[in-house]
């Protein structure tokens, strides 16, 4: 039960978010035992987004939450999944982009809790 959320303070066209999408949902498997079958992916573009005090140069902030734990190689392999996707299709430099990773023992879905 993963969920991706990406904020960038640049304009993203429909198939720049479908080829994101795609490859978190190829990426995701990083994680152990997470699956794009269960990926919920959310993508904000044009976000009032200040990174060293300047917001016209391309900036990216990630947020990963995940049920259960994952390790340090799995988000370090995930990072640079993460850092790749959004440097090769947005052109957003590696160096601004911030990834957020969140665990949690508590997700409902369908009218009840895992």
């Amino acid at each position: 039960m993963p969920f991706i959320n990406t904020k960038v303070n640049i304009s993203v066209s429909e198939k720049q978010k479908e080829n994101i999408k795609a490859a978190y949902g190829q990426s995701i498997g990083c994680i152990r035992g997470k699956s794009e079958s269960w990926l919920m992916v959310n993508i904000e573009d044009c976000q009032n987004l200040y990174f060293k005090g300047d917001k016209n140069t391309p900036n990216a902030f990630v947020e990963v939450k995940i049920y259960g734990s994952a390790s340090k190689n799995e988000y370090e392999a995930l990072t640079s999944e993460i850092t790749g996707i959004l440097s090769s299709e947005l052109g957003i430099a590696p160096d601004r982009i911030y990834i957020q990773y969140e665990e949690t023992q508590n997700w409902g879905y369908n009218g009840h809790n895992f």
